[in-house]
């Protein structure tokens, strides 16, 4: 646990990024964690105000059993299906965390205090699959600050906007590229014209855009290394810093925009751009860089606990990161597409990458609920 001393000694930094206008959310979400107090601890101590959950950091949690047993032990009794136990864990452990928040969520008005849970990911491409299932998951979860995260595949988008239509919060999740992030803007948009038509409060409404960071720099720099000139080595580890610039640029021009400030007087909600895959992933690099450099007024960085540790420990946070670098962060892209490397091919890959990712550890998830349910004696097919 963490000491008084130790946790007025860690907290400057995070204060300051959080002062910065930066929303810390935490990336991780288990049992164990809930249960031992470590998630309100670091709510109280490190300034995290929201929690994100995908298949792979469930996976992890859920896969190993560690705090699941007497659940499990239940459902098995029951004679559940796999799905049905996964569901049933998943949905728990986010109704507890949502509990956990829920003061942070009363105290900013519904802006953080946020818990978010995904669409199977098995529906990405699948519309009306992805709308009933966001749906069955705020109804199973109920609680007034969750959000339901939606992947912005095509399928995706008008997803998104129906289920914003239906006064439904949602966090957006694998966002790569400009492109698709100005047509996920467009969606919410669209789902709060919907909304605003059915008679809902838009205030209830919040949205964020999960744009994500580190894994452009695995890609485009494991080609830069293809290259091998010193023209592409130097440009090694900018190309997602410059991506997410240039999406925050995107971000404050479309809620300038006429559409809307037609929205903002009925307590209509910015959807506020969130900084996700923030570790970083190459040892060479600072590993609070994805903090340090893209520190923006409005904005969310949804962190790993080692990223949480490290800025916390040595984060430099020295202001607005972000708008004054828009003319060198397309001159950075426009680097990288001088070299050979295409933009539209790494981002489009990212995301069919991302789905997949995202569905073999549902996949392996599901697996070892299965073997779990039929070692206490029943088959869960």
């Amino acid at each position: 646990m963490i000491t008084v001393t130790e946790a007025t000694a860690t907290a400057v930094t995070l204060k300051r990024l959080s002062d910065e206008g930066v929303s810390i959310w935490l990336d991780d979400l288990s049992r164990k964690r809930i249960a031992s107090g470590n998630l309100a601890e670091l709510v109280e101590t490190r300034h995290v105000v929201g929690v994100t959950t995908n298949p792979s950091i469930f996976q992890a949690a859920i896969g190993s059993g560690e705090g699941y047993e007497e659940q499990l032990a239940d459902l098995a009794e029951r004679g559940v299906t796999v799905d049905e136990a996964v569901r049933m864990m998943t949905t728990a452990d986010v109704r507890a965390a949502a509990d956990i928040l829920r003061p942070v969520h009363d105290a900013t008005a519904g802006r953080d205090g946020r818990v978010s849970i995904e669409v199977d990911p098995r529906l990405a491409h699948n519309t009306g699959a992805t709308v009933a299932e966001a749906k069955q998951l705020a109804w199973l979860v109920d609680r007034p600050n969750v959000m339901i995260k939606i992947p912005a595949t095509k399928a995706g988008l008008p997803a998104i906007t129906e289920v914003i239509g239906l006064g439904i919060s949602v966090n957006v999740t694998l966002i790569f590229s400009l492109e698709r992030y100005r047509e996920v803007m467009d969606a919410y948009l669209a789902g709060l014209e919907k909304a605003k038509a059915a008679g809902i409060d838009l205030a209830t409404i919040h949205s964020v855009a999960s744009f994500f960071v580190s894994r452009v720099d695995s890609e485009i720099d494991k080609r830069l290394t293809k290259v091998g000139t010193d023209e592409a080595l130097a440009l090694k580890g900018r190309a997602a810093l410059a991506n997410a610039r240039l999406a925050y640029e995107a971000y404050e021009e479309v809620f300038a925009s006429a559409r809307w400030t037609a929205l903002a007087p009925a307590g209509a909600n910015k959807q506020r751009p969130l900084w996700a895959s923030t570790g970083v992933k190459d040892p060479s690099y600072k590993d609070t860089l994805y903090v340090d450099e893209l520190v923006a007024p409005g904005t969310v960085n949804t962190m790993p606990e080692a990223t949480l540790n490290a800025t916390a420990d040595h984060g430099d946070i020295h202001g607005d990161a972000v708008t004054g670098g828009y003319a060198q962060a397309r001159a950075d892209l426009a680097a990288v597409e001088g070299l050979g490397i295409s933009y539209d091919e790494v981002v489009d890959l990212l995301e069919d990458e991302g789905v997949s990712k995202f569905e073999a550890a549902w996949g392996d998830l599901l697996e070892a609920v299965a073997t779990s349910l039929s070692s206490k004696g029943v088959e869960g097919e």
